[in-house]
């Protein structure tokens, strides 16, 4: 039981550490809106991974094949609305994101939780990740095994996943009072910039693989 959580643990954990478009998002999150809204964005996240590690317990072999299969829709799909996530936090002022914060009126703790939630069950490298980090740590579970076997691994993954969130944004919010608001605007808008590329550039991985299936059959 206890080696099955701290298992999950480590995969929960190796599945949040690259920082992708969710890192950049979390830091902007966090410097914008304070620790929480950053945490609550890397807590989606968590909920996804837990989801993909329940459907690789179920079934490793369909789900990789399943996703093989329609990646690249899910590449389009999932470019196109971190391009979107991203464009949104360019546009936004964090000025009154932060003004509304310190007011105790900021109600959008929910939508950084959606957002992070959306950003990683778009990205089909997060299936991948999960499925290579369960083989990597050796699990010994699958559909037969008992339930509280899956239970305890799946809390190991959400565990280690909103661990890593908590780390990252509580160490971001201790710099974040040494940040003017002009910096903060800057840091806004090089976040926003930096998650539309990522998001065209998975986009655009999209469109390639559409155009070597026309290219090889022609």
């Amino acid at each position: 039981m206890i080696q099955n959580f701290i298992l999950g643990l480590i995969v929960g954990m190796g599945s949040s550490i690259p920082l992708g478009p969710l890192g950049v998002m979390c830091v902007q999150k966090t410097l914008s809106k304070g620790r929480n809204s950053g945490l609550l964005t890397g807590m989606g996240a968590a909920l996804t991974d837990t989801i993909f590690a329940s459907l690789a317990i179920l079934s490793l072999a369909v789900i990789k094949e399943f996703v093989e299969e329609y990646e690249t829709g899910v590449l389009l799909f999932g470019g196109f609305v971190v391009a979107l996530i991203g464009l949104k936090i360019y546009l936004t002022n964090p000025v009154k994101e932060i003004r509304s914060s310190s007011n105790g009126k900021n109600k959008r703790h929910f939508e950084d939780f959606i957002s992070g939630f959306i950003m990683t069950i778009t990205n089909p490298g997060a299936v991948f990740l999960i499925l290579g980090l369960f083989a990597f740590t050796g699990i010994d579970i699958n559909a037969d095994s008992k339930r509280w076997e899956i239970t305890t691994a799946l809390w190991g993954v959400f565990t280690g996943s909103t661990l890593w969130w908590f780390i990252l944004s509580t160490s971001i919010n201790l710099f974040r009072t040494k940040f003017r608001l002009r910096q903060l605007i800057m840091i806004n808008k090089i976040a926003g910039i930096t998650i539309v590329v990522l998001g065209m550039i998975t986009f655009i991985e999209g469109i390639w693989r559409i155009l070597k299936v026309y290219i090889f059959k022609g």
